[in-house]
């Protein structure tokens, strides 16, 4: 599939996944393999060259993590970053000790080789630096390259053998010039031609998919959401009708959602939907529910129980498809050493245990800024491509407290003037995600005259990359008054809106 690769070893960096999204942004094909990773499964990759993470160890602990160190005599570049940097001064003869100050945020890179890794880079520049460790004495057969007043050798190759290592991290926005560094090594060094594209990705994939799936019958669950749309679509394309999406409308959706998923892929693309109206089955369910896992729970095994008995009447089905990405394939790998597992990869809903059906998952070697270009060629409307992230329990973790009809329809209409006014102040773009959230509290109001006693309802944005951090969005005072002023106006039942100025970490994302 992808002739030019680059391999990206994880040693528990941060950071790691981010090298990997660079150089795909670059236009080569990249993947990431725990630091333990066999010689023989890097072999098979055949990568053209590796990039070596970094790593909250020391490279002098004793359980410090190290690589195969056959891939240094693979003939291919190999470039450290920060702990990768480290490596090869262990490795090679070089001190590494503990710094008199840790380094961390910008520093000012001066470039003393401005040759391959550094060609077109400026002299001075900022970098991002992350370490407490630093090179005292540079290894055998390493020349400096670069430096910052806290670091000597911020940068040093052992060009005739391609060994390249920063103490910086290019990966990060912070480091002015990272990405063409980042290239340079891609291109210059390793020989990489700019060729991974969404164009080749869909050719690939079709043909793949027809070959794995055998003319046999698949069914995909079908959200409305950026992944389950996409992996759709892109089934539709390769095996046509020999696909049937089961749409679970679980009555916690936002205002017109359901009408809009059955609209663009039953009327516009034509594809076999079936829409299954679950609402009072989940709502019946949910019925005096107030903790949050609790619904989760409910919500879940709802689900299940739906699905299966929906996709049971469909005769020869042997595969289930999911929007899996590559994040979860990433995070379901347990690397042994300072890398702990974060989370088991999560299926939809468990259901490939209840239902015995092969698994179909063409997204998994996808980022989630991938799937969305990827979206946009399969001509997904943008209205779902560029869809701010939705809870897989919808609606019902944005209700605090009791799920109940009533409750659902004022969160519901809050929730889309919310999204209405951001999107005519067009920052809808510019913000990673937007919502209201019902709160189960009431507060005095005065309305024509009299008094009130109604609910409250809290705004909330942010800003984010992954999801992993966020911080709140400062939304211009004037487009926050027309949403209070519209929500408490339109809707009956609310006389208070409350902008949520909190960040993540230590809050989350969701209020529940």
């Amino acid at each position: 599939m992808h002739e030019d690769k680059i391999l990206v070893l994880d040693f528990g960096s941060q950071y790691t996944q981010l090298i990997a999204r660079r150089v795909r942004e670059s236009k080569v094909y990249s993947e990431i393999y725990p630091f333990n990773a066999s010689y023989t499964k890097i072999e098979r990759f055949a990568p053209k060259g590796i990039i070596l993470s970094g790593s909250p160890a020391s490279i002098y602990d004793k359980r410090s993590p190290k690589p195969d160190k056959r891939i240094l005599s693979m003939g291919i570049p190999v470039l450290g970053i920060c702990y990768g940097m480290q490596f090869f001064a262990h490795i090679f003869g070089g001190k590494v000790a503990k710094a008199k100050d840790r380094e961390y945020g910008k520093a000012e890179l001066h470039v003393d080789d401005a040759r391959d890794l550094f060609k077109h880079i400026p002299k001075k520049s900022i970098a991002w630096m992350s370490h407490g460790d630093k090179i005292k004495t540079i290894p055998s057969g390493f020349k400096m390259l670069a430096h910052t007043d806290n670091a000597p050798i911020a940068a040093m190759a052992s060009r005739d053998r391609k060994y390249y290592a920063l103490q910086f991290h290019p990966e990060v926005v912070h480091t002015e010039k990272g990405l063409k560094i980042l290239q340079n090594f891609l291109y210059a060094i390793c020989g990489c031609r700019p060729t991974w594209k969404m164009s080749s990705f869909i050719d690939w994939s079709v043909d793949s998919i027809r070959k794995e799936t055998a003319n046999k019958k698949v069914i995909c669950g079908l959200s409305g959401g950026v992944d389950s749309s996409v992996v759709a679509l892109l089934l539709h394309k390769a095996i046509g009708d020999k696909l049937t999406c089961i749409f679970v409308d679980n009555g916690l959706l936002r205002k017109g959602e359901a009408e809009k998923v059955v609209d663009t892929f039953k009327c516009h693309f034509h594809m076999k939907l079936q829409h299954i109206n679950a609402s009072p089955d989940f709502l019946k369910r949910l019925k005096g529910v107030t903790d949050p896992e609790a619904k989760r729970k409910i919500i879940g095994n709802t689900f299940i129980d739906v699905f299966e008995k929906v996709s049971s009447r469909i005769k020869g089905v042997e595969f289930l498809a999911q929007g899996t990405l590559y994040p979860d394939v990433i995070e379901s790998v347990s690397f042994k050493g300072p890398s702990a597992t974060i989370k088991s990869h999560h299926n939809v809903g468990g259901l490939p245990d209840v239902m015995k059906l092969k698994l179909i998952e063409p997204l998994r070697e996808l980022f989630k800024d991938e799937v969305r270009l990827l979206g946009k060629a399969l001509d997904l409307p943008d209205e779902i491509c560029q869809r701010h992230p939705f809870p897989g329990p919808g609606l019902a973790v944005r209700c605090i407290g009791e799920i109940t009809k009533k409750r659902l329809t004022i969160l519901r209409k809050a929730d889309a003037i919310v999204l209405e006014e951001i999107k005519k102040a067009r920052l809808y773009r510019k913000i990673w995600q937007a919502f209201a959230v019902l709160l189960p509290v009431k507060s005095v109001g005065v309305m024509g005259d009299e008094r009130t006693y109604e609910n409250v309802v809290a705004v909330r944005a942010v800003h984010s990359l992954d999801g992993m951090t966020a911080d709140w969005v400062k939304i211009p005072s004037s487009v926050l008054g027309r949403i209070s002023n519209r929500i408490i106006n339109e809707i009956k039942g609310i006389n208070r809106v409350v902008y949520d100025i909190s960040s993540k970490p230590p809050s989350t994302i969701e209020w529940e």
